[in-house]
């Protein structure tokens, strides 16, 4: 992880019910863009409890090119969608984040990039729970993933998560494997909860002879 993770909840006091503290469920991540050049995640989480800001408007994260700041839990609702308060609402169902758009944005990118898909694999989805706030109520936002008409900014985002998640599966945890209280120089992967494991070495390791049948594709253990 390049950048770091900061919870730093806004009180549900909070001015103009920034935090309205409804429990959500959600069932989406939605990708935002500051609209502020010069704003860092700080001064984006200070904005939030700033006294002169009037407006019923935030977000659950906000990331920049140092470190990302989750200002509201990710399991209740905040506003950030535009499109009310109704049950399937982006407001009610989506986790929002908030990319700033100062310092190097290409290495705020890359923090979005690994929060989002660090999210998605907490969740167990795929990119094709992701979500633009334009999604939801038209604006056009994320607006730097905006292209004179067209979203190939958001399209190369959405690319870039799921070569994230992919890069994820494929590390995956070796496992340990002992027969009959010898364990094996080989040793298995854990995906999604599912060991794999080598059959030659652990038919061997029982004594067992195996065989592998390259016209049908089949393994023959034979003891």
């Amino acid at each position: 992880m390049v950048y770091k993770y900061v919870t730093d909840h806004i009180p549900t006091t909070t001015p103009n019910n920034r935090r309205p503290g409804l429990a959500m469920a959600a069932t989406s991540i939605t990708i935002h863009n500051t609209g502020n050049p010069s704003s860092s995640a700080r001064n984006e989480r200070g904005w939030l409890t700033n006294p002169v800001n009037d407006r019923t408007a935030s977000f659950h994260l906000v990331v920049d090119e140092n470190e990302a700041i989750e200002c509201i839990p990710l399991a209740e609702s905040a506003w950030h969608a535009g499109d009310g308060s109704g049950a399937v609402s982006g407001n009610r169902t989506s986790i929002a984040i908030e990319i700033c758009e100062s310092g190097r944005y290409d290495r705020t990118l890359d923090n979005a990039v690994e929060l989002v898909a660090r999210l998605l694999r907490q969740r167990g989805w795929g990119i094709d729970r992701l979500r633009r706030h334009y999604d939801w109520s038209g604006k056009i936002c994320p607006r730097l993933m905006y292209d004179d008409g067209k979203w190939t900014g958001w399209a190369t985002f959405k690319q870039r998560v799921a070569g994230q998640l992919q890069l994820s599966d494929n590390e995956k945890v070796n496992v340990r494997i002992v027969v009959n209280g010898a364990e094996l120089s080989q040793h298995g992967k854990l995906e999604a909860d599912t060991a794999l494991v080598p059959v030659r070495a652990i038919s061997e390791g029982l004594g067992a002879q195996v065989r592998w049948d390259q016209a049908s594709k089949t393994v023959y253990i034979d003891k």
